[in-house]
Protein backbone atom coordinates (compact mmCIF):
# COMPACT_ATOMS: atom_id res chain seq x y z
CA UNK A 1 0.00 0.00 0.00
CA UNK A 2 1.86 3.45 -1.11
CA UNK A 3 1.80 6.15 2.07
CA UNK A 4 0.10 9.22 1.55
CA UNK A 5 3.38 10.95 0.82
CA UNK A 6 3.78 9.20 -2.48
CA UNK A 7 0.50 9.66 -3.78
CA UNK A 8 0.76 13.68 -3.25
CA UNK A 9 3.96 15.28 -3.81
CA UNK A 10 5.52 18.40 -4.98
CA UNK A 11 1.81 20.64 -5.31
CA UNK A 12 2.34 22.94 -8.09
CA UNK A 13 -0.65 24.89 -8.80
CA UNK A 14 -0.90 27.69 -11.25
CA UNK A 15 -2.81 30.41 -9.92
CA UNK A 16 -6.01 32.12 -11.91
CA UNK A 17 -7.95 34.83 -12.23
CA UNK A 18 -10.54 35.47 -9.58
CA UNK A 19 -12.75 36.50 -12.87
CA UNK A 20 -15.22 33.08 -13.35
CA UNK A 21 -17.24 32.44 -16.45
CA UNK A 22 -18.94 28.68 -16.22
CA UNK A 23 -18.52 27.21 -19.75
CA UNK A 24 -19.84 23.68 -18.46
CA UNK A 25 -22.43 23.12 -15.56
CA UNK A 26 -24.01 20.42 -14.20
CA UNK A 27 -27.09 20.24 -11.90
CA UNK A 28 -27.90 17.08 -9.67
CA UNK A 29 -26.83 15.18 -12.35
CA UNK A 30 -27.88 11.67 -11.88
CA UNK A 31 -27.46 7.92 -13.40
CA UNK A 32 -28.41 4.87 -12.28
CA UNK A 33 -28.11 1.01 -13.49
CA UNK A 34 -30.64 -0.89 -11.94
CA UNK A 35 -30.70 0.83 -8.63
CA UNK A 36 -27.27 1.36 -8.43
CA UNK A 37 -26.28 4.94 -8.89
CA UNK A 38 -22.64 5.66 -10.47
CA UNK A 39 -23.53 9.13 -10.76
CA UNK A 40 -25.62 10.83 -7.59
CA UNK A 41 -26.61 13.98 -7.64
CA UNK A 42 -23.17 16.04 -8.96
CA UNK A 43 -22.95 19.56 -9.33
CA UNK A 44 -19.89 20.44 -11.70
CA UNK A 45 -18.98 23.93 -12.57
CA UNK A 46 -15.76 24.19 -15.18
CA UNK A 47 -14.91 27.64 -15.87
CA UNK A 48 -13.89 29.15 -19.04
CA UNK A 49 -10.53 28.56 -20.41
CA UNK A 50 -9.00 26.22 -17.47
CA UNK A 51 -7.56 22.86 -17.59
CA UNK A 52 -10.33 21.14 -14.98
CA UNK A 53 -9.51 17.31 -13.89
CA UNK A 54 -12.03 14.81 -12.79
CA UNK A 55 -9.97 12.29 -10.39
CA UNK A 56 -10.83 9.54 -8.33
CA UNK A 57 -10.34 5.91 -7.16
CA UNK A 58 -11.45 3.16 -9.56
CA UNK A 59 -15.47 2.86 -9.83
CA UNK A 60 -15.84 6.65 -8.63
CA UNK A 61 -17.77 7.38 -11.72
CA UNK A 62 -15.78 9.13 -13.62
CA UNK A 63 -16.11 7.86 -17.10
CA UNK A 64 -19.60 7.58 -16.76
CA UNK A 65 -19.99 11.05 -15.94
CA UNK A 66 -18.27 11.45 -19.04
CA UNK A 67 -20.19 9.62 -20.92
CA UNK A 68 -23.29 11.86 -19.72
CA UNK A 69 -21.68 15.47 -20.80
CA UNK A 70 -21.34 13.81 -24.54
CA UNK A 71 -24.96 12.48 -24.12
CA UNK A 72 -23.28 8.55 -24.60
CA UNK A 73 -25.63 7.75 -22.13
CA UNK A 74 -28.75 9.63 -20.73
CA UNK A 75 -28.86 10.58 -17.66
CA UNK A 76 -31.73 9.51 -14.78
CA UNK A 77 -32.45 12.97 -13.54
CA UNK A 78 -30.27 16.39 -13.46
CA UNK A 79 -29.72 18.77 -16.32
CA UNK A 80 -26.02 19.58 -18.23
CA UNK A 81 -25.71 23.28 -19.49
CA UNK A 82 -23.11 24.13 -21.76
CA UNK A 83 -22.28 27.94 -22.72
CA UNK A 84 -25.85 28.55 -21.09
CA UNK A 85 -27.76 26.10 -23.20
CA UNK A 86 -29.20 22.74 -21.95
CA UNK A 87 -27.61 20.12 -23.81
CA UNK A 88 -29.55 17.42 -21.34
CA UNK A 89 -30.55 14.73 -24.15
CA UNK A 90 -29.02 15.82 -26.87
CA UNK A 91 -27.49 13.50 -29.39
CA UNK A 92 -23.76 13.00 -29.47
CA UNK A 93 -23.14 13.97 -32.94
CA UNK A 94 -25.46 17.40 -31.62
CA UNK A 95 -22.79 18.20 -29.01
CA UNK A 96 -20.07 17.86 -30.69
CA UNK A 97 -21.20 20.64 -32.88
CA UNK A 98 -21.80 22.68 -30.41
CA UNK A 99 -18.02 22.67 -29.22
CA UNK A 100 -18.04 20.08 -26.74
CA UNK A 101 -15.56 17.16 -28.09
CA UNK A 102 -13.89 14.03 -26.21
CA UNK A 103 -11.66 11.71 -27.24
CA UNK A 104 -12.35 8.05 -25.60
CA UNK A 105 -9.82 5.91 -23.48
CA UNK A 106 -9.37 3.84 -25.63
CA UNK A 107 -7.38 5.00 -28.93
CA UNK A 108 -10.51 5.87 -31.28
CA UNK A 109 -8.86 6.42 -34.82
CA UNK A 110 -8.30 4.08 -38.16
CA UNK A 111 -5.75 1.82 -37.48
CA UNK A 112 -5.15 0.96 -41.09
CA UNK A 113 -5.16 4.66 -42.66
CA UNK A 114 -1.82 7.14 -42.32
CA UNK A 115 -1.83 9.25 -39.66
CA UNK A 116 -2.41 12.32 -42.37
CA UNK A 117 -5.97 10.59 -43.54
CA UNK A 118 -7.33 10.45 -40.65
CA UNK A 119 -6.79 13.88 -39.89
CA UNK A 120 -8.15 14.97 -42.80
CA UNK A 121 -10.91 12.82 -42.45
CA UNK A 122 -11.69 14.42 -38.95
CA UNK A 123 -11.61 17.71 -41.20
CA UNK A 124 -13.60 17.02 -43.55
CA UNK A 125 -16.60 16.29 -40.63
CA UNK A 126 -15.67 19.54 -39.15
CA UNK A 127 -15.95 21.37 -42.45
CA UNK A 128 -19.66 20.06 -42.85
CA UNK A 129 -18.33 17.62 -46.19
CA UNK A 130 -19.38 13.45 -46.61
CA UNK A 131 -16.58 10.95 -45.69
CA UNK A 132 -16.30 10.38 -49.17
CA UNK A 133 -13.44 7.60 -49.14
CA UNK A 134 -13.67 6.91 -52.80
CA UNK A 135 -13.01 10.81 -54.16
CA UNK A 136 -9.72 11.00 -55.65
CA UNK A 137 -6.43 12.17 -53.98
CA UNK A 138 -6.12 15.04 -55.48
CA UNK A 139 -9.76 16.58 -54.31
CA UNK A 140 -9.04 15.20 -51.03
CA UNK A 141 -5.53 17.44 -50.80
CA UNK A 142 -7.54 20.26 -49.59
CA UNK A 143 -7.25 19.57 -46.10
CA UNK A 144 -3.74 18.64 -46.33
CA UNK A 145 -2.15 21.74 -45.19
CA UNK A 146 -4.65 22.11 -42.32
CA UNK A 147 -4.07 18.30 -41.33
CA UNK A 148 -0.25 18.41 -41.42
CA UNK A 149 -0.41 21.78 -39.08
CA UNK A 150 -2.02 19.70 -36.48
CA UNK A 151 0.11 16.45 -36.86
CA UNK A 152 3.02 19.43 -36.29
CA UNK A 153 1.14 20.31 -33.15
CA UNK A 154 0.90 17.31 -31.60
CA UNK A 155 4.49 15.71 -32.47
CA UNK A 156 3.82 13.49 -35.12
CA UNK A 157 5.47 16.15 -38.45
CA UNK A 158 7.30 12.69 -39.05
CA UNK A 159 4.74 9.99 -39.26
CA UNK A 160 2.30 11.41 -41.72
CA UNK A 161 2.14 8.75 -44.02
CA UNK A 162 2.68 6.16 -41.03
CA UNK A 163 0.21 3.80 -40.99
CA UNK A 164 -1.81 3.75 -37.83
CA UNK A 165 -1.46 0.16 -36.68
CA UNK A 166 2.73 0.66 -37.12
CA UNK A 167 2.45 3.83 -34.75
CA UNK A 168 3.48 3.65 -30.91
CA UNK A 169 0.60 3.77 -28.30
CA UNK A 170 1.89 6.78 -27.40
CA UNK A 171 2.00 8.11 -30.83
CA UNK A 172 -1.69 6.86 -31.52
CA UNK A 173 -3.00 8.74 -28.39
CA UNK A 174 -1.55 11.82 -29.73
CA UNK A 175 -3.20 11.69 -32.84
CA UNK A 176 -6.55 10.99 -31.47
CA UNK A 177 -5.62 14.49 -30.12
CA UNK A 178 -5.21 15.98 -33.27
CA UNK A 179 -8.45 14.40 -34.48
CA UNK A 180 -10.34 16.23 -32.32
CA UNK A 181 -8.65 19.15 -32.49
CA UNK A 182 -9.61 19.04 -36.27
CA UNK A 183 -13.14 19.39 -35.10
CA UNK A 184 -11.97 22.40 -33.53
CA UNK A 185 -13.55 21.99 -30.43
CA UNK A 186 -14.03 25.26 -27.64
CA UNK A 187 -13.97 22.47 -24.93
CA UNK A 188 -11.88 19.33 -25.28
CA UNK A 189 -12.31 16.18 -23.00
CA UNK A 190 -10.02 13.75 -22.41
CA UNK A 191 -10.84 10.40 -21.16
CA UNK A 192 -7.71 8.73 -19.50
CA UNK A 193 -5.25 10.89 -22.14
CA UNK A 194 -2.01 8.85 -20.53
CA UNK A 195 -3.62 5.57 -19.96
CA UNK A 196 -1.18 3.06 -20.13
CA UNK A 197 1.59 5.20 -20.94
CA UNK A 198 5.77 4.72 -20.37
CA UNK A 199 6.86 7.50 -18.38
CA UNK A 200 8.38 9.00 -21.53
CA UNK A 201 5.40 8.96 -23.05
CA UNK A 202 3.05 10.67 -20.28
CA UNK A 203 5.73 13.62 -20.19
CA UNK A 204 5.22 14.21 -24.17
CA UNK A 205 1.00 13.99 -23.38
CA UNK A 206 1.60 16.61 -20.67
CA UNK A 207 3.30 19.04 -22.69
CA UNK A 208 0.76 18.35 -25.64
CA UNK A 209 -1.72 19.38 -23.53
CA UNK A 210 0.24 22.36 -22.12
CA UNK A 211 0.44 22.96 -25.62
CA UNK A 212 -3.75 23.00 -27.00
CA UNK A 213 -4.93 24.93 -24.09
CA UNK A 214 -4.85 28.11 -25.68
CA UNK A 215 -8.22 29.49 -26.08
CA UNK A 216 -9.79 26.69 -24.90
CA UNK A 217 -11.34 24.54 -22.03
CA UNK A 218 -10.09 21.41 -21.08
CA UNK A 219 -11.94 18.38 -18.91
CA UNK A 220 -9.84 15.48 -17.86
CA UNK A 221 -10.21 12.10 -16.20
CA UNK A 222 -7.03 11.18 -14.94
CA UNK A 223 -5.74 8.24 -12.76
CA UNK A 224 -2.01 9.44 -12.59
CA UNK A 225 -2.07 12.39 -10.13
CA UNK A 226 1.25 13.31 -10.93
CA UNK A 227 -0.11 14.51 -14.53
CA UNK A 228 -2.54 16.33 -12.91
CA UNK A 229 -0.44 18.26 -9.63
CA UNK A 230 1.25 20.54 -12.68
CA UNK A 231 -1.14 20.83 -14.95
CA UNK A 232 -4.33 21.41 -14.00
CA UNK A 233 -5.79 24.37 -12.61
CA UNK A 234 -9.19 22.49 -10.42
CA UNK A 235 -9.67 19.14 -9.29
CA UNK A 236 -12.97 17.20 -9.04
CA UNK A 237 -12.78 14.64 -6.65
CA UNK A 238 -15.23 12.20 -7.29
CA UNK A 239 -15.79 8.45 -4.66
CA UNK A 240 -18.93 6.51 -4.99
CA UNK A 241 -20.38 8.91 -7.81
CA UNK A 242 -20.94 11.67 -5.84
CA UNK A 243 -18.31 15.16 -5.57
CA UNK A 244 -16.42 14.32 -2.04
CA UNK A 245 -13.68 17.46 -2.38
CA UNK A 246 -12.88 20.34 -4.93
CA UNK A 247 -10.91 22.64 -5.50
CA UNK A 248 -6.75 23.75 -6.76
CA UNK A 249 -4.37 20.78 -6.19
CA UNK A 250 -2.65 22.14 -3.09
CA UNK A 251 -5.62 22.07 -1.35
CA UNK A 252 -7.13 18.78 -2.43
CA UNK A 253 -4.25 16.79 -1.78
CA UNK A 254 -4.29 17.10 1.80
CA UNK A 255 -8.17 16.59 2.47
CA UNK A 256 -8.15 14.00 4.45
CA UNK A 257 -10.89 12.22 3.12
CA UNK A 258 -9.45 11.96 -0.33
CA UNK A 259 -6.31 10.76 1.18
CA UNK A 260 -8.42 7.84 2.59
CA UNK A 261 -10.59 7.48 -0.40
CA UNK A 262 -6.90 7.18 -2.32
CA UNK A 263 -5.78 4.50 0.39
CA UNK A 264 -8.87 2.57 0.49
CA UNK A 265 -9.43 3.25 3.69
CA UNK A 266 -12.44 5.08 3.25
CA UNK A 267 -15.95 4.32 1.69
CA UNK A 268 -14.73 4.97 -1.55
Amino acid sequence: MQHAATIFTKPNFKETSGVTDTILETQGLTKEFGGFRAVDGVDLRVERGTIHALIGPNGAGKTTCFNLLTSFLPPTNGKIIFNGRDITGMKPAMVARLGLVRSFQISAVFPHLTALENVRLALQRARGASFDFWRSEKALSVYDDRARELLFDVGLTGFADTVVADMAYGQKRALEIATTLALEPEMMLLDEPTAGMAHGDVDRIVELIRRIRAGRTILMVEHNLSVVEGLCDKLTVLTRGRILAEGPYETVSKNPEVIAAYLGTADA
